[in-house]
């Protein structure tokens, strides 16, 4: 009669053992592709703003890319010449706008340090006797003429290191747009890359990257375009009204305009109360209905003509994702935050619909009758 003998441990028992050849192979591969994926990160940060806005402008330049490579039937002289033609559309009013800020930045306050050092500003209150308890009140809270002394002189000094920063600003503008050219090239490749990593389905890469892209066309138009319409109309209106730095002021509105829950109302309601207190009640009303109904209305009126309901975030999400990815990465996070929220949404989403499916299959299958 045969000894019983145990059974040897078969390749599936040692294949789910943690101290496994196979189980540490798969252990080390992780932490690499992690050790790698991280070094990698750290390279790309220092350009991360090119990066960020090339990929943005791929994005909303894609359609523009495929008709010309219709035409042109050739996809890198395509990529080129909407290289050139993106360029032209940015570079020039950027550079126009920049030099012009930086000239008014400086004179704007400049003239604001005149005022409140000269006493200008106490005296348009005090000739008001209804609001002239005001400027008493306005200097025991805070030091004005030392306060704006400072923001005059930090304004002074903002514009002296932008004029020294401008060869770096240069190779990013350059950086971004050479980026460009390859991202509108090559992006069936990095599209078909990307869905050959990706441990999601073909379904599901294509509704990420519908909704990625949603994402960036309502940042761009609906946010940074309605922002920028605005500030020029603000803008204009200070610059036809004769108030100081009409450019610093616009672009100061449309800046504020960006930010969920902010707006332009910041800089010219207290404009409309500086033009009162100076007598130009005129001027102030003019201000006032200009910048309720028409800049405070184009928010409403452009919105869901540029958008519509592409940008599927709460205001609160939005608000969230703005802020915190411009305090995280600077200006590319106006970019970068809302569309990591968007990744991430969407991969929550599909988690919790394979969940609901794996339930919904047990569930069947716990029900089902067994055989007679």
């Amino acid at each position: 009669m045969k000894r019983n003998q145990a059974p040897l441990p078969t390749t599936a028992t040692s294949a789910n053992d943690w101290g496994s050849r196979s189980q540490i192979h798969t252990l080390v591969l992780i932490l690499a592709t992690a050790l790698g994926i991280y070094v990698c990160y750290r390279l790309a940060l220092p350009f991360l703003p090119a990066l960020t806005w090339a990929l943005a402008l791929a994005v909303l330049f894609a359609p523009f890319q495929r008709w010309l490579e219709a035409k042109l039937k050739r996809a890198s002289l395509a990529a080129a010449v909407a290289v050139v033609v993106v360029a032209v559309i940015v570079a020039v009013p950027a550079t126009f706008v920049g030099q012009r800020l930086i000239l008014e930045s400086a004179r704007g306050a400049e003239i604001i340090r005149t005022k409140v050092e000269s006493g200008e500003w106490r005296r348009a209150i005090e000739a008001q006797p209804r609001v002239a308890p005001l400027a008493d009140w306005i200097e025991k809270q805070i030091d004005l003429p030392g306060t704006v002394k400072t923001v005059a002189t930090w304004l002074t000094t903002a514009a002296g290191a932008i004029v020294k920063g401008s060869v770096v600003q240069m190779i990013g503008f350059c950086l971004t747009f050479y980026l460009l050219f390859y991202f509108l090239r090559d992006r069936r490749t990095a599209l078909q890359s990307l869905r050959s990593l990706s441990p999601l389905s073909k379904a599901e890469m294509d509704r990420l990257f519908g909704r990625v892209e949603d994402t960036v066309y309502a940042t761009v138009y609906g946010t940074l375009a309605v922002s920028a319409v605005q500030g020029l109309l603000g803008g204009l209106m200070f610059w036809w009204l004769g108030l100081p730095a009409p450019l610093l002021w616009g672009v100061v509105m449309a800046l504020l305009a960006v930010v969920p829950v902010l707006g332009a109302f910041i800089v010219w309601i207290p404009a409309a109360l500086f033009l009162g207190l100076e007598g130009s009640w005129g001027k102030a009303l003019i201000l006032t209905v200009w910048g309720g109904i028409i800049v405070g209305g184009i928010d409403n009126l452009l919105r869901p003509i540029l958008v519509g309901n592409r940008l599927k975030l709460h205001t609160i999400l939005a608000f969230l994702s703005v802020v915190g990815g411009l305090m995280v990465f600077g200006a590319s996070g106006l970019i970068l935050g809302p569309v990591a929220l968007t990744i991430t949404t969407v991969l929550l989403e599909c988690w919790r619909h394979r969940t609901e499916t794996t339930e919904a299959s047990a569930i069947d299958s716990q029900t089902e009758l067994p055989p007679d």
